[in-house]
């Protein structure tokens, strides 16, 4: 453990950070399993509708710092091919 006062600050600030990362991970693989399991089923209207959600947590990703840009960016191809090709 750190003595210095503005070092056990930190330590608790990226403890936070670790959780909430942590959740927005977790939120974007289960939006990006919903665009996958609807594409397996051939619902061309649930995989277009699971498509926007998850574009759009995977900007909120990109905004809040947990994601870098460009992995959001192929994350939103993969998924849009996929989509696509039904």
């Amino acid at each position: 453990m750190a003595n210095i006062k503005s070092q056990k600050k930190r330590i608790l600030t990226n403890e936070k950070a670790r959780l909430r990362n942590n959740a927005v991970k977790s939120e974007l693989k289960t939006a990006i399993r919903a665009v996958n399991t609807a594409v397996e089923s051939t619902d061309k209207d649930a995989a277009s509708a699971a498509l926007v959600t998850a574009s759009r947590k995977l900007d909120k990703a990109v905004s809040k710092g947990v994601l870098h840009k460009n992995n959001a960016a192929n994350r939103k191809s993969a998924i849009s091919k996929k989509v696509n090709a039904l």
